[in-house]
């Protein structure tokens, strides 16, 4: 269905807006509570979270946090919400949203009224179906499962992670520094296969195996052993492990089932034009949850934290009307800490790119992402000057030749 976007007062106007109900309590709802209140937006604003936890950092949790390094990772304390004048309900969940009379219903049975909506509910861990309800088995998403994790680790001996994308990476490197035993299995036929391509995937399966991963590809897991706590696991290849701990990363999925029946459209997350809004007068969506129409690389979600800082930006500037529409087009960066090696990406990189790389020095590699002959994007691994230095020539949409003309010179 093709999806219209009215411009204009209707969609605020800081005379008329009285109250912001922002629904999620995660990084991108506090960043865009944070940038409201710079762009000079001075009524209610409401900052709700399905957590009893202020606001926290979720990327240490597969890192610093399980690494004993950190047990707390919140992002503000509780005096800078009431020096905002931010209104905090914590520990309670949107239930249903009526977007004609703008009225929120939470899950404990209240309303709450609003001028504007602002969904960043973020997301929430897929589970594999048909599993034994095991001690030892952990879903890694918040800092209470986290935490769980950390503890479970402390007297084990042997892991096994399923899922090698960015968390079961990153979980691989931080229980190996610890001195775990782990092992990896993932159904792909490298790691971040379908995030990076299998290319530069194969890159990131060296680094871990010349850690000491035992790295299983094109490996799923079957089913787990053990009465109250798991004791090991069967494999796809019929091959089986003991372990004393499994976390499971095979992906995550939109939160959004709260908004059935409101008429916000949603396509593997909230649909939105370029600033956040919605097709639905007064809803706008930030942060994991939300496909932005990118003006480089179409519709899409991007689930990364310095994101969540510049949507909200630019959402507040729109909804107030002190953005510029026209600012230059945004480029997708992320990055991932594995072992000494930071990981890092711009642009709209894809499995199914062509993949040049212009340096492999063993454990660091850069990468250049080709689609329709234009430097769509770029990976490395310890080389963030090679990486950060052509955000310029990806919002341009420069041609592959001319860049790599230019890295062969």
């Amino acid at each position: 269905m093709a999806v219209m976007f009215v411009a204009g007062a209707d969609w605020a106007g800081t005379g008329t807006v009285q109250r912001i109900v922002i629904v999620g309590a995660g990084l991108a709802g506090l960043r865009t509570a944070e940038e409201l209140r710079r762009a000079g937006y001075e009524g209610d604003l409401v900052l709700l979270g399905g957590e009893p936890h202020l606001p926290y950092d979720r990327p240490p949790l597969s890192k610093e946090v399980m690494r004993g390094e950190k047990s707390d990772t919140t992002l503000k304390p509780r005096e800078f919400f009431d020096e905002k004048n931010i209104q905090l309900r914590l520990g309670v969940e949107a239930a249903s949203v009526d977007t004609g009379s703008r009225i929120l219903r939470l899950a404990d049975g209240t309303e709450l009224g609003y001028d504007e909506l602002v969904i960043a509910t973020g997301l929430v861990p897929r589970r594999i179906p048909g599993l034994p309800d095991l001690a030892g088995v952990h879903v890694l998403r918040s800092i209470d499962e986290s935490l769980a994790l950390r503890a479970d680790l402390a007297e084990a001996k042997r892991a096994l992670i399923v899922g090698a994308g960015f968390i079961g990476c990153e979980l691989a490197a931080s229980m190996r520094a610890g001195g775990l035993d782990v092992v990896v299995v993932e159904p792909q036929p490298t790691p971040l296969a379908s995030v990076l391509g299998e290319k530069i995937g194969g890159l990131v399966a060296r680094l871990h195996t010349d850690e000491g991963v035992d790295l299983r590809a094109g490996v799923g897991l079957t089913s787990l052993v053990g009465t109250d706590r798991v004791t090991g696991a069967v494999l796809g290849d019929g091959s089986e492990v003991d372990v004393d701990v499994v976390a499971i990363g095979v992906g995550s999925v939109p939160v959004t089932a709260w908004l059935d029946g409101s008429g916000v459209e949603r396509d593997n997350g909230v649909v939105c034009d370029g600033v956040g809004r919605t097709a639905v007068p007064h809803v706008w969506a930030v942060g994991d949850v939300a496909a932005w129409q990118l003006k480089v690389g179409g519709r899409k979600r991007v689930e990364h934290w310095s994101n969540a800082g510049e949507q909200a930006k630019i959402l507040a500037g729109a909804l107030t009307g002190t953005g510029d529409e026209n600012a230059a087009a945004q480029v997708p960066y992320f990055w991932s800490d594995q072992y000494d090696i930071k990981i890092q990406a711009l642009g709209t990189v894809a499995a199914t790119d062509e993949v040049h790389v212009i340096k492999d020095d063993g454990r660091k590699f850069l990468a250049y992402y080709e689609r329709d002959g234009i430097l769509a994007g770029v990976v490395g691994a310890g080389m963030a000057g090679g990486v950060m230095k052509m955000r310029g020539k990806i919002a341009a949409g420069t041609p592959i030749g001319e860049v790599l003309e230019a890295a062969s010179a």
